[in-house]
Parts: structure tokens; C-alpha cells; sequence
């Protein structure tokens, strides 16, 4: 029976239903689904993440507060150094005695890049803050010699030129990065070296194959088209990988979404765009397979994610007035309500995703298009850093497919879109997880949830994100303006558990067996 269509004018609860099995399983979720991704850029670095003059700064100059917020929120990978910024990148600029490395010109950001921050020190940081290292090389300007020589001073185990500067510079043991980005949006006219899809093609398959000769244990991410709607896209993909397919392990995604005509139901509907986004890309890997009749299958990697476009205007008057100057504040989007709903959205897409997006990346971490902003004060959470953490802490474990039927709206972009979003993660110790989001700006939901394939369930907590406000935002004054609340009304039958989904609301719907 198809799910009804609403009126904007019918004020009346809603109901969806939702039925859940251990059979409908997708996959695992890998951990590597909840990264993120931080860059030479703006404050996330200087600033955010490294401030060796802040009094909440350790003997490192890493920012402990920041640590604190980021074990939270439990990321389990960062993207790093980039971005654009990685495209006119000289790695060996950022290793050495700080008072040796060079000032240099970033012409991704018209800012001047210090390099006081480098390798050795992301590699420690991230130790501290539990994330596993995603690095991307430089195939903008540079080529094959760069890529494997970086590959053997962070990784290989000594007794050859790079591997003994490593060790010289002080770090004795590799740092055993298995994951590394060829390049970053190269078919972008904005990329230093942009290159076309056979050129980027035959430069990844030749330096994938130079980087896994020295250490064959790392998975390579090659570059898709920069976005959905690049005049490049799709042919990009297919000439590219004709190229590489053999030689690397994912393909890259990166989806940013706007709200330009302030349309918040339209707006709310856009992680129907990323998931198509995400099926066209794996048809198109399956092609290339397919031509080639080949074994292997390429999983996708999500590496940059976001609601972006709040500081736009701003950033072009900050480089006006001070191009080449170094930490501006650049990016530095202030989240709304709406935005969180729509991240929201986004990750509940990942997971339905899950069987083929291994690794995703919400860009950027702190400061810059960030869940997390800082000051010399403090740092403080924004709306979106609510989402992913309930995501990131509840999520893991195997991803399943739920029957959802649910009312429908239509937009100015989209039709047949369901007023509730949802997905269900089985955790490994009796627990089930559903996350869901009710994009009616009026109605509640009365969701009934089937889940009677599991024995003895009862709602051990919902977790609600809701305000009145979808423009709301939280601030350094006023931090805790948007903040998830603790529910448990809900009630059993035959069993079936009925619960109310609040309009305009992320919900975190946590199950677990009944004790008896």
C-alpha cells in the first residue's frame, strides 16, 4: 500500500510504521563511516586543533578541550592535510625542526601556511584523540617519486634514506598509515594541476602501484568527479577507473548542501540527492568492473560531507581585506536547527549505504565548517555535532534495512519524499539502535515499531534533538540553545512499541533486552 501524501494544513499526528528483522541486514558498519577531516585551512588547525600560547593547551600545543570534545563525539579517522590545500602540498615542508620549515604561499585559500604544524604532529595528535590517520598526497604538482617517498618515511620500519630522516626527526617506530588519498578533486578548473580523467588515471594507477611496492598493506582512495553535478561527472569515473581499477581500493564522493532560498522542507529533502548520488557512482564503479571482468569490488569512500554556505559572502570580504594572511577565519559556517536535521538525514543515508561507503568523512572537524568551534576561552559544540555523535556512539554494529511507511510531501526539487527518515543499527550485545528524522515542520509521528523478530525488547531511551526555531543556533554565550533531551514515553502492543516522533526532530530510538 503506498504511504499517503499530506497537506501542509493537516495539523493532525501522523503515523508511520517501521519493521525491523535480523535478517534484513545490510553489512557491518565499518567504524571508519563516522571520520572526519581536518585541513590547512582558516582556524582549523592554528587556532583549533594546535595553540601552543593557549592556557588549555598541552606541552605539545594541543588543544585539550578540543581532545576532549573529539573523543566524544568518537571519530574514528581524519582526513588530512587536504582539501584543495593538499594540491600545491610539499609533504617534506612539514617535518623537521619547526624553526627550519618554510612559510608558504597556499594558493588553494590565498592565505600563507606557517607549516609549525606537520606530520609528526598530526600523527601525534591524533594518537590522543583515538582516530586512525587518512592521509592525501599531493598529485597536483607532484607525481610518483613524492607519493612513494612519504609512504616510506611514514611507514616503512628503517634501514633506507626516508625511513632513517624519519626516525632522525623522532619518531623511532613508522606511523602505520594505512589509508591515503591520491590527490583531491582534480578535475576541478580550482585545483593547482587539474588534470583530465585519463591524465589523473594513469598518474594514480602509476603512483598506487609505487606506494603499495613499499608497503603493500595500505588501501588507496582514488578520485572521483569533485560533485554530482560537474559537467565531468559520470565519464570522469569511467575513463578514470578504466585507468586504475586494479590498483586502488575506494572511490571518493564529496556532496555539499546549501539553503539558499531559505526552502527548509526542500532543504530537509536533499539526502534524497545524496543517495542517488551514492547509487550512481556504485553503478558506475560496477561498470567499469564489468568491462574489465573483474573479482574485485570498489567500496566508496564519503570523504567530505557537509551543510556549507552560511559563510560564503563573509569569506570573500575576510580575503579583500587581508589575502595571504595566516589563521583568517575562513569557512567558519554557525549551524542552525535545519542543518542539524539535514546532517541528520545524511548520516541515516550512510548507513542505508553501508554494504558499499566503508570510510566518510564529515568536513571539516573544528573551526572551519565544523561541529566544534573554539575561542582563547573555550570551544563549544554547534547543532550538526549532535547527530554525528549519537551516530557515531550508537551506530556500530551491523546496519539493517527498514520497511518504513511513512507519509509523503513533494518540494521544489524532489517528489514522494517520506516525512520520516530512518535507519536501524543491531549492536553486538543485544542492543538495537534506530535513528530517525520527522521533516514535517507541524506534525508529530506516531511511529509503530514491528519488532517482533526480537525477543524481549523494550525502548531503553529516546533521545530527542528539537527546537521551536529551525534557525536557532548555539554560541560561545550560549552554548547549550540546541541540545538532544532524554524521553521514554512510548507504549507496547502485541510486539509492536509505539512512539512519538516530535515534528522537526532527530531521534535516537535506543532498544535492549528486557531483564527479566
Amino acid at each position: 500500500m503506498p504511504s499517503k501524501k499530506f497537506s501542509s494544513n493537516d495539523k493532525q499526528i501522523f503515523k508511520a510504521s517501521l519493521i525491523l528483522d535480523k535478517d534484513f541486514a545490510i553489512a557491518r558498519v565499518d567504524e571508519r563511516l563516522y571520520g572526519s577531516f581536518i585541513e590547512h585551512l582558516g582556524r582549523s588547525v592554528y587556532e583549533g586543533i594546535y595553540d601552543p600560547v593557549n592556557h588549555k593547551s598541552d606541552s605539545s600545543g594541543f588543544r585539550l578541550d578540543v581532545i576532549e570534545m573529539i573523543k566524544k563525539m568518537g571519530v574514528s579517522i581524519i582526513r588530512y592535510p587536504g582539501g584543495n590545500f593538499v594540491s600545491g602540498f610539499k609533504w617534506e615542508d612539514s617535518i623537521g625542526p619547526r624553526e627550519q620549515r618554510p612559510k608558504r604561499l597556499d594558493l588553494a585559500w590565498a592565505t600563507t601556511e606557517s607549516n609549525q604544524f606537520g606530520l609528526h604532529d598530526f600523527c601525534d595528535w591524533s594518537k590522543k584523540v583515538g582516530s586512525q590517520v587518512m592521509y592525501a598526497i599531493n598529485l597536483g604538482t607532484r607525481g610518483v617519486d613524492a607519493a612513494r617517498n612519504i609512504v616510506e618515511y611514514a611507514n616503512h620500519f628503517g634501514g633506507s634514506y626516508w625511513s632513517d630522516l624519519r626516525k632522525q626527526n623522532g619518531a623511532e617506530k613508522p606511523f602505520d598509515i594505512k589509508l591515503w588519498c591520491l590527490g583531491n578533486e582534480m578535475d576541478g578548473p580550482w585545483q593547482i594541476g587539474q588534470k583530465t580523467a585519463y591524465e589523473y588515471g594513469r598518474l594514480a594507477n602509476e603512483a598506487a602501484k609505487a606506494m603499495k611496492w613499499v608497503d603493500p598493506s595500505i588501501e588507496l582512495v582514488a578520485c572521483g568527479s569533485s560533485a554530482y553535478d560537474m559537467p565531468s561527472f559520470g565519464a570522469w569515473e569511467l575513463e578514470m577507473l578504466d585507468q586504475c581499477y586494479e590498483n586502488v581500493d575506494y572511490v571518493s564522493l564529496h556532496r555539499y548542501y546549501t539553503n539558499p532560498a531559505n526552502d527548509t522542507p526542500n532543504f530537509l529533502a536533499k539526502s534524497v540527492d545524496m543517495d542517488a548520488f551514492i547509487k550512481t557512482v556504485v553503478a558506475l564503479c560496477d561498470a567499469i568492473g564489468g568491462k574489465k571482468h573483474s573479482k574485485k569490488k570498489l567500496n566508496l569512500s564519503f570523504d567530505e560531507w557537509n551543510v556549507w554556505y552560511h559563510s560564503r559572502e563573509q569569506d570573500e570580504q575576510i580575503l579583500k581585506k587581508n589575502r595571504w594572511g595566516q589563521s583568517l577565519h575562513l569557512l567558519e559556517d554557525i549551524y542552525n536547527f535545519e542543518d542539524a536535521l539535514l546532517v541528520g538525514s545524511m548520516l541515516i543515508t550512510l548507513l542505508r549505504n553501508s554494504d558499499r561507503v566503508k570510510i566518510a568523512c564529515l568536513a571539516q572537524l573544528v573551526n572551519v565548517i565544523a561541529p566544534i568551534m573554539t575561542s582563547e576561552r573555550g570551544c563549544w559544540s554547534q547543532t550538526i555535532y549532535w547527530p554525528f555523535m549519537h551516530a557515531s556512539r550508537y551506530g556500530r554494529g551491523t546496519a539493517l534495512h527498514p520497511i518504513i511507511n511513512s507519509p509523503l510531501y513533494s518540494t521544489s526539487e524532489f517528489d514522494d519524499v517520506p516525512l520520516l527518515d530512518a535507519s536501524a543499527v543491531l549492536g553486538d550485545e543485544d542492543t538495537l539502535t534506530i535513528f530517525a528524522v520527522n521533516r514535517s515542520f507541524e506534525n508529530d509521528i506516531l511511529l509503530k515499531c514491528d519488532l517482533r523478530a526480537f525477543q524481549n525488547l523494550e525502548l531503553e531511551e529516546h533521545i530527542v534533538l528539537h527546537h521551536d526555531n529551525v534557525k536557532a543556533i548555539n554560541t560561545e554565550d550560549a552554548p547549550n540553545t540546541v541540545v538532544p533531551v532524554i524521553r521514554k514515553d512510548c507504549r507496547s502492543e502485541n510486539g509492536n512499541i509505539f512512539v512519538q516522533i516530535p515534528a522537526l526532530s532527530w531521534n535516537v530510538l535506543k532498544f535492549s533486552v528486557k531483564m527479566k
